[in-house]
């Protein structure tokens, strides 16, 4: 090598670190050192008076700042409200990083990342005023043009945000969380729905924070596609689409809360096919209305879309009905030429559903004919008992899963049968069925509610849809349910016993790994014989008469026969005897691999299937 050639490497060397450390300079987007935000454009009254300096620091017990100013919508107490948002820069580091006080309410007291004016990341305060450091990965939107917004849209306690120190950098304060990819995490189900987070980042939300869901509001079929929507804990509805009840697509929340604490509760959706409510001007097209209760548990109201769900927009002179309570069910009865609305409430100590009927969706009257022994989340809905569509029977389903049988005749239910669980299991709650399903398909799901799910960025989870069938028994008739047969495209690898006598104390080893199956078996049990399905360390425990799954054994109407099992990462749905009884139930495993046990006595199993299910996400 000549010197000419060495002095050019070791220039190349000595230079390659001071490029490094150059690239990785932080470059500042606002430090709020100023007496006022400079070219940031504020609207409404919360930044007005510009960033809180020096002395006014201790004054509103704002903490650890990093230098003299902080931007703060607390000046004048927590009553103003408004935005203050940043000039646009090019994003050119690996993570913006700031340090964030106030309060904690997603959507509503947050710093917001812009990117063509939507929002693409988010942070809260935790109420407190202690500036914590806090940060977001950007790799994904290198490049690209962004602004930062503050927002302030609440009043009350905590209705203040403090920030500091807004900063590109490689080096944040604090990472991000760090979670793998989405629905990929340890204990996310993978055909059961469980909802995402959008810009926030946490892990284990909570009630109203992204990635959490509660009740089932509105299912419906419309134009091609299965309509989910769920709680937010009534901050927003969540909305997914699918074409198949399996595959489905998260969209971002279809509607929020007016305002921080007004609540969107739960409620219903209909197609307003004739346009009554004369929201919709394609009749080609007609609107989806969704009704929903504020948390005022008194005034009830509606948001609409006319573009297949994607956007809605609030009814301009809501509320279109003032009575307590709330969880308006909302359907067309089509023998009376009129709408029909269920809504739970309670009256001199008793839980109701009142009934209220509507030519147009907008105006509601009365009809004085209040269904006693009801409680929450009504769901009501036709089917033809044993088939026979000149049978058709109602079914009334309240919030905790307990359901009627009997006729109706648009402004009044008559019960013709007892009240029956319709699901055992502990983890079954606000049951809703699919509206305007094709070929009059009635399929329900339930908010899988009390699952667990350590630090993880989702919580809580929906049964997966079973169809409906009304079916004659010895004592009336008797809803009998089935996981819909669109599981099917899951279907991997299968492996059959059959012919397989277990005697007491014997079992038979099903796989030794594994966390996603279909386990499909019918048996005959002798009288004292308990057979036991060990699910990765959860046990479902049959006798002749009984089923159990960490909870009070629950009486079959019949010898047990069969059973169909599913079972995900965190939950496990029972279905007996052809479907008339059935457990929904969320676990987190503590062993691995599936088995069966007999016990007390001999236990036969005439045929035993183990399918191997396939993730319902994208690979």
């Amino acid at each position: 090598m000549n010197p000419t050639t060495n002095c050019f490497a070791a220039l190349l060397v000595f230079s390659f670190p001071l490029a490094l450390q150059a690239a990785a300079d932080d470059l500042v987007i606002a430090d709020f050192e100023g007496s006022d935000y400079g070219a940031w454009v504020s609207t409404g009254m919360a930044f007005r008076s510009g960033p809180a300096r020096d002395a006014q620091l201790p004054e509103l017990e704002i903490e650890n700042a990093s230098g003299r100013g902080v931007a703060s919508s607390e000046r004048e107490g927590d009553g103003p409200q408004g935005t203050l948002t940043s000039p646009p820069f090019k994003i050119q580091r690996t993570y913006i990083s700031f340090r964030i006080a106030g309060g904690n309410f997603e959507h509503h007291t947050c710093i917001n990342l812009l990117v063509n004016g939507k929002v693409v990341r988010s942070a809260t305060g935790w109420n407190s005023d202690r500036l914590t450091p806090a940060s977001w990965d950007v790799r994904p939107l290198a490049g690209q043009e962004a602004q930062i917004q503050l927002i302030d849209e609440a009043s009350g306690g905590w209705g203040h945000l403090n920030v500091d120190r807004i900063v590109q950098t490689e080096r944040p304060e604090r990472l991000p969380v760090s979670t793998p990819p989405l629905y990929r995490e340890t204990h996310r189900p993978q055909f059961h729905f469980t909802a995402r987070q959008w810009t926030m980042g946490r892990l284990h939300p909570g009630m109203r924070q992204e990635g959490w869901l509660n009740d089932l509001n509105g299912l419906i079929f419309y134009e091609g596609e299965y309509h989910l929507f769920a709680q937010r804990w009534n901050k927003c509805w969540i909305h997914a689409v699918s074409k198949d009840l399996v595959h489905w697509t998260e969209l971002e929340p279809a509607f929020w809360e007016e305002q921080l604490d007004s609540g969107v509760q739960s409620g219903t959706c209909v197609v307003d096919h004739a346009n009554t409510s004369g929201l919709g001007p394609d009749t080609n097209h007609p609107p989806l209305v969704a009704f929903w209760s504020r948390n005022d548990n008194r005034t009830h109201c509606l948001s609409y879309s006319l573009d297949r769900g994607r956007t809605w927009a609030h009814y301009r002179d809501n509320p279109v009905l003032v009575h307590p309570e709330r969880d308006p069910k909302v359907f067309w009865h089509a023998p009376t030429r009129r709408w029909v609305m269920f809504l739970y409430g309670a009256k001199e100590g008793q839980r109701l559903y009142h009934i209220f009927t509507s030519t147009n969706l907008l105006s509601w009257r009365d009809e004085k004919h209040p269904i006693r022994n009801s409680y929450e989340c009504p769901d009501f809905f036709q089917l033809p008992l044993d088939g026979e569509r000149q049978q058709m029977k109602w079914v009334l389903v309240r919030g905790d899963g307990k359901y009627s049988v009997g006729a109706f005749n648009g402004i009044e239910f008559t019960e013709e049968t007892p009240q029956f669980e319709s699901d055992s299991g502990p983890n079954f709650y606000a049951t809703q069925t699919w509206e305007n399903a094709p070929d009059g398909r009635r399929v329900q799901a339930a908010w899988m509610n009390g699952g667990t799910y350590p630090e993880m960025p989702f919580n809580q989870q929906i049964t997966f849809p079973r169809e409906l069938t009304l079916r004659t028994s010895p004592d009336g008739p008797r809803l009998v349910r089935r996981p819909i047969r669109e599981l099917e495209a899951l279907h991997g690898r299968q492996e059959l016993w059959t012919n397989r006598v277990l005697n007491a104390a014997h079992s038979l080893p099903l796989t030794p790994s594994g966390d996603l199956f279909r386990v499909q078996a019918t048996v005959v049990l002798d009288e004292a014989a308990t057979l036991t399905l060990n699910v990765r360390g959860l046990k479902l425990v049959f006798t002749r008469q009984t089923m159990a799954c960490d909870a009070k054994p629950v009486s079959l109407a019949t010898a047990l026969a069969d059973f169909d099992v599913l079972i995900d990462r965190t939950s496990v749905e029972t279905f007996a005897n052809n479907g008339a009884a059935s457990m929904s139930k969320c676990f987190l495993p503590s062993e691995s691999g599936l088995s069966l046990k007999a016990t007390g006595g001999r236990a036969t199993v005439q045929s035993l299937k183990l399918i191997h299910l396939n993730s319902a996400w994208e690979q």
